[in-house]
């Protein structure tokens, strides 16, 4: 005891027990989002061992592009600096001729094949009464992620993270009375459908002016608004 203060020794063990429950706790985190992700696809109608193979794959097929053209660029703008190092200048990156267009696993293809077999399941269930408000819920949410993507010179295309998932899930609850299958499949489908389309696709005449040698529909720029908007309509399922 030195000023009134006591020092007292944990010990080995002590310290191996915290150490252990730290591990525990940074080890159960990850599981705990997943499990909170899964319990949302089983409110889609997923069996939970399929609702977390459905996120598991979205997650790492989000790593996978599978080409699909090439724009090639008529001009590219080069740096009048000739000199090989200055000090505005360190280095002058090479001029983007090509650009490799592809499409994301996790954030394109297994998002529209989920929204049509909800699709599919629901018009089976409820009629066809259903792809008319499908239809306009997709027009809306790709003119409004067409409006708020931003193209990045450089870097590619933003599209945000939260805003068209909250219209498509506006969408669901206004036209379906706020909750039940028919607004949960509006809202999932017109989300991925629509973000793809007006984010993506809908931007794709202006990839030949952000120097960029590859753009992936669905995955960079894209995947996080998508993977939210299929997440959000179990809220109302």
């Amino acid at each position: 005891m030195a000023g009134g203060i006591r020092f007292v020794s944990a010990g080995g063990l002590s310290v191996l027990v915290i150490l252990l429950l730290v591990g525990l706790v940074i080890l159960l985190i990850p599981l705990l989002f997943l499990g909170v992700i899964g319990a949302a696809f089983t409110k889609l109608g997923f069996s939970w061992i399929t609702a977390i193979a459905v996120v598991l794959l979205m997650l790492f097929g989000s790593y996978v592009n599978i080409p699909v053209y090439t724009i090639r660029r008529d001009m590219v703008r080069v740096s009048t600096d000739t000199t090989p190092y200055s000090a505005d200048a360190p280095w002058s990156p090479a001029p983007v001729w090509d650009t490799l267009i592809s499409i994301n696993l996790g954030g394109a293809i297994i998002p529209i094949c989920i929204s049509l077999y909800l699709l599919y399941q629901a018009v089976h269930i409820t009629g066809n009464s259903l792809l008319v408000p499908v239809g306009a819920g997709i027009a809306l949410v790709a003119l409004v992620t067409f409006v708020s993507t931003r193209p990045v010179p450089g870097v590619g295309l933003r599209v945000p993270l939260i805003i068209p998932a909250l219209t498509a899930l506006v969408m669901g609850m206004l036209l379906f009375g706020g909750s039940g299958i028919p607004a949960t499949v509006l809202a999932f489908v017109s989300g991925t459908i629509g973000i793809l389309l007006g984010g993506n696709l809908a931007q794709l005449h202006r990839i030949k002016a952000l120097d960029v040698s590859d753009v992936s529909i669905g995955g960079a720029g894209t995947f996080g608004a998508i993977f939210i908007c299929c997440i959000l309509p179990a809220l109302i399922a």
